[in-house]
C-alpha cells in the first residue's frame, strides 16, 4: 500500500493554503539597503553613507558554509563536518558624477596598500570595519491582532546581516565605450569578511 500524506484542512494542497503560508506575500530581493563603516579617511563619511543607501544597487545575503572533510574507507568516503568558512561579500554601486563611493573605496584600498610604494596600514583593527545588509519589507508588518507594528513613515527590517572585519580587496574596472548609450556606469567592490551574524526583526542574533 502506498504511503499517504494528509490533504485536508490546514494541510489541503490548495491555492488558499499556499497563500496562507506565504507570510507577508514573500520577501522581495529589490527591497534592501547596505550600510558600510569606513576607517578614518579623507572623505565625508556621512555623505558616503547616505549615498550608499541609495546607490548600492546590488548586494547579497551571505552564504553559510561548513566545509566537509572526506575520510576514505575501503573504496567509499565518510563525510564529516570540517571548519566554517566565510565567502567574500560583493556590492554593486551606481557611479555618480562625483565618484563619491568609488573614491571612498579606492582611498580605503590605498590605505591598506598604496599604489605608489607598496606600503600601507598593517594594523587590521584600523583598516577592518563593519557592514550591514538589511532585508526590508514592502509594507508595515501586521501582528497577530491585525494591528500594524510599523507605520507608513518607516520601513520594517525583516532580517539583517552584520559583517565583521570587512575590507575591500577588489574595486572592479568600469568599461568605457562609444557604443554604450542610455546606460549609467556601475562597478562592484569585493570585500573579505572575517565572520557574520544574522539578526532578526528586533535586532536579536538568530544564531549564537
Amino acid at each position: 500500500m502506498p504511503q499517504l500524506i494528509p490533504n485536508t484542512g490546514a494541510n489541503a494542497r490548495t491555492i488558499d493554503t499556499f497563500k496562507s503560508k506565504l507570510i507577508g506575500g514573500g520577501v522581495r530581493p529589490n527591497f534592501f539597503e547596505v550600510e558600510i563603516n569606513f576607517p578614518e579617511l579623507a572623505i565625508d563619511q556621512n555623505d558616503v553613507s547616505d549615498r550608499l543607501r541609495f546607490l548600492v544597487k546590488g548586494a547579497n545575503l551571505p552564504a553559510s558554509i561548513v566545509t566537509p572533510i572526506a575520510v576514505p574507507f575501503r573504496g567509499r568516503e565518510l563525510k564529516i563536518a570540517g571548519e566554517r568558512s566565510f565567502d567574500t561579500w560583493t556590492v554593486t554601486a551606481i557611479n555618480d558624477s562625483n565618484f563619491i563611493i568609488r573614491d571612498a573605496m579606492e582611498k580605503w584600498m590605498n590605505m591598506i596598500n598604496k599604489v605608489s610604494d607598496n606600503s600601507g596600514e598593517v594594523d587590521p583593527t584600523v583598516y577592518q570595519q563593519e557592514a550591514y545588509v538589511y532585508q526590508l519589507g514592502r509594507a508595515p508588518i501586521v501582528g497577530p491582532t491585525n494591528t500594524p507594528v510599523s507605520s507608513s513613515e518607516s520601513v520594517p527590517i525583516l532580517r539583517s546581516y552584520h559583517m565583521h572585519g570587512i575590507f575591500p580587496t577588489n574595486v572592479s574596472s568600469i568599461d568605457l565605450s562609444y557604443d554604450s548609450n542610455n546606460v549609467i556606469e556601475e562597478f562592484s567592490v569585493e570585500f573579505q569578511v572575517q565572520w557574520w551574524e544574522a539578526l532578526d526583526a528586533t535586532g536579536t542574533p538568530v544564531i549564537a
